[in-house]
C-alpha cells in the first residue's frame, strides 16, 4: 500500500546538519538544509523511515532526496517502531537501532527563496505597508523562535545623536522581524552609557508595536560607553522571574558597539556565560588605525561573547543601508540549537559512567557497553563551558578512563570512549562508587552542573553498594543504575536515587541496553528541570 500525505504549505524553516526529526515538534514540516555538511558526522538510524534521533539533513542525503549541497526537504512524522535497518546509500552509512519511541521520512520539499544557511530563521513577516487584519496568531508571536533576548545599545557620546537613532531604527526593524508574541520571543532594552539604565523589561510589552514605540520614546543618555559595565548589570538584573524570563528558554543579550567599548568587557562575558546568557556582539564602524592605541583590547569580541566560534559575533560596516543585515540577525537569534551559553540539560550536567570490566562481561559483550556509554554521551553538548564527561571502569579494582577535565569536546570524548581496553576481574561495586565520588566528582564539587553517576553492571557486587549509594546522593549525585543478565535488581534499587522505578533498569542481553539510551537520557532532563525549579 502507498501512504499518501495531504498537502501542505509553509515557509520553509533553515536548520542545521545536526537538526534531528525530534526537534521538529510537527506533523509534517518544510525544511532547509544547509550545503557542506560532513556526511562523517551525521547520525542516521534506519532506510526510508528514519528514528526521530536521527539528522533530517541526513536522512535527506541518505535517502536522495537531495545532495550534500543542501536545499528543500519536506519531513513526515511516524509512529515509533521495531528494528531500524542499516544501509549504505549516498556516502552516509546508517546505523541499526532496535527501538525509537518516533520516526519520519523525508521527500523533495518545496523550493523557497531564503538561502539555507543552517541557521533556522524566523517566519514572522515584515511589514508591507499594508494594514493587515489582526489574527490570533499575530499576539501568539513565531513559535518557532522562543527566546528571551535584551537589546544593550549604545547611548554613549561615541556614537552621537544621530548614529544612536539609526540604532534605534534597526533594533526596531529586528524586533519586528523576530515575530514578538506571547508565545514567540519577548525582548527588552537596556542603554550603555556612562551608567546603564533598563529601559523596558521583557514582560512590559508582547506586541511588536509597542516595542516599537517603546524603542522610539528611548532617550540618548550620553557619557562613556561603558559596555563591559552594561553586559554585567543586564547579565545580573534583567533576566529575572520577576522581571519576565521564562523557564526553559534561551537568554540573550544583543550588544551593540560602535567604534569600541570604554571599559572591559571580557569580565562581563564571563559573568553573562555564568547566568547561562548567551552573548552576541554586533560591531558598527571599527576602530580606524589613530583610534586603535584608545582600545584597551582589541581581541574584544572574541572575549567577550558566549562562543568564539564565529557565530555569536556580527559586523555592519556602518549604521546607514542596514536593513539588507536585519534578516542574517534575526536567523542568528532564532537558531536555538546554537545558543551553547543556555543553562539546559544537554550543557549544564556532569556525567560520569561507572563501567564494570569483570571477567562476566567478555570482550564483546564489554564493546556493547562502551557503545551504550557513548550514545549518552554523544547526546549532550560536551564543551568548557557545557556538559562534562567522565569514565570509570571497576572490577576489585578501580581504573580512572578520563576525568572531567581531561577533554572538552565530543570528538575527544568518543573517540577515548571507544578505545577503552577490557579489565576483566571481579565485581566490588561498593567501592568503585565510593572511589569515584572521591576521586572524579571531588575535583568539581564547586561546578555549577548537576551531578549523575550511571552504573552499568551485568552481575552481584561482592561488597555492600547501599552505603556508598547513600554517601553518593548524600553529595548530591543522581544515580542512574543499570543492570544487565545477573544483576540483582536488589543492588540496582539499593543503588538508583528515588524514585527507584525511573532510576533503575535491567535488561536481560546486552543488546537490549540501546533502547535504555533514551530513558536515561530522558531522565537526566527531567531531574535537571526539577533541580531548577
Amino acid at each position: 500500500m502507498v501512504t499518501t500525505f495531504p498537502p501542505f504549505s509553509s515557509v520553509p524553516i533553515a536548520i542545521t546538519c545536526f537538526t534531528r526529526g525530534l526537534d521538529i515538534r510537527k506533523e509534517k514540516a518544510d525544511v532547509l538544509c544547509p550545503g557542506g555538511c560532513s556526511l562523517e558526522e551525521f547520525s542516521v538510524f534506519g532506510n526510508i523511515v528514519y528514528a526521530s534521533v536521527s539528522s533530517i539533513c541526513g536522512a535527506a542525503i541518505h535517502r536522495g532526496v537531495i545532495s550534500n549541497s543542501g536545499g528543500p526537504v519536506r519531513i513526515y512524522s511516524l509512529p515509533g517502531r521495531e528494528n531500524y535497518s542499516s544501509v549504505v546509500a549516498n556516502g552516509i552509512q546508517s546505523q541499526t537501532l532496535s527501538r525509537w519511541s518516533a520516526s519520519f521520512t523525508v521527500t523533495k520539499g518545496k523550493s523557497g527563496t531564503q538561502e539555507a544557511t543552517g541557521q533556522a530563521v524566523s517566519t514572522a513577516r515584515p511589514s508591507t505597508g499594508k494594514r493587515l487584519k489582526k489574527t490570533p496568531e499575530k499576539k501568539t508571536g513565531n513559535k518557532d523562535c522562543k527566546a528571551d533576548i535584551a537589546f544593550l545599545i549604545d547611548g554613549s557620546f561615541n556614537i552621537g545623536q544621530r548614529r544612536f537613532n539609526l540604532q534605534k531604527n534597526f533594533v526596531g526593524k529586528v524586533a519586528l522581524m523576530l515575530g514578538i508574541g506571547t508565545e514567540g520571543p519577548h525582548v527588552g532594552l537596556v542603554q550603555a552609557s556612562e551608567h546603564p539604565k533598563i529601559e523596558f523589561y521583557l514582560k512590559n510589552f508582547t506586541s511588536a508595536k509597542d516595542v516599537l514605540f517603546a524603542i522610539k520614546e528611548v532617550g540618548f543618555r550620553g557619557g562613556n560607553s561603558n559596555t563591559g559595565k552594561a553586559l554585567k548589570h543586564t547579565a545580573q538584573k534583567f533576566f529575572t522571574a520577576d522581571a519576565g524570563v521564562r523557564r526553559g528558554i534561551p537568554k540573550v543579550v544583543v550588544v551593540f558597539i560602535d567604534g569600541w567599548p570604554s571599559d572591559d568587557i571580557e569580565e562581563a562575558g564571563i559573568v553573562a556565560r555564568e547566568f547561562g546568557v548567551n552573548v552576541f556582539i554586533v560591531s558598527v564602524a571599527k576602530p580606524i588605525p589613530e583610534e586603535l592605541g584608545m582600545v584597551q583590547d582589541v581581541a574584544f569580541v572574541d572575549k567577550a561573547v558566549c562562543r568564539n566560534n564565529g557565530f555569536f559575533s556580527y559586523h555592519m560596516p556602518n549604521w546607514f543601508g542596514t536593513t539588507k543585515y536585519v534578516k542574517p540577525l534575526v536567523q542568528k537569534l532564532c537558531t536555538h540549537e546554537q545558543m551553547m551559553c543556555s543553562k539546559t540539560c544537554y550543557n549544564s550536567v556532569n556525567i560520569a559512567f561507572l563501567i564494570d570490566g569483570s571477567s562476566s562481561v567478555g570482550d564483546s559483550n564489554f564493546r556493547l557497553m562502551l557503545e551504550f556509554v557513548s550514545n549518552i554521551a554523544k547526546t549532550f553538548e560536551i564543551s568548557d563551558i557545557g556538559a562534562k564527561i567522565a569514565a570509570v571502569q571497576f572490577t576489585y579494582d578501580q581504573r580512572t578512563e578520563f576525568t572531567f577535565t581531561d577533554y572538552s569536546t565530543k570528538e575527544n570524548v568518543l573517540a577515548v570512549i571507544r578505545n577503552i581496553r577490557y579489565m576483566s576481574g571481579g565485581t566490588a561495586t561498593g567501592d568503585a562508587i565510593s572511589f569515584t565520588v572521591r576521586n572524579v566528582f571531588g575535583p568539581v564539587r564547586d561546578s555549577p552542573n548537576k551531578n549523575f553517576l550511571v552504573i552499568v553492571t551485568d552481575g552481584q557486587s561482592y561488597d555492600d553498594v547501599r552505603g556508598p549509594a547513600a554517601a553518593a546522593h548524600d553529595a548530591g549525585i543522581t544515580i542512574f543504575s543499570v543492570g544487565v543478565a545477573w544483576a540483582p535488581l536488589d543492588d540496582l534499587k539499593d543503588m538508583a536515587s528515588k524514585p527507584k522505578e525511573s532510576h533503575a533498569f535491567f535488561t536481560r542481553e546486552f543488546t537490549g541496553l540501546e533502547p535504555i539510551v533514551s530513558d536515561v537520557i530522558r531522565g537526566i532532563c527531567r531531574d535537571f528541570l526539577e533541580s531548577q525549579q
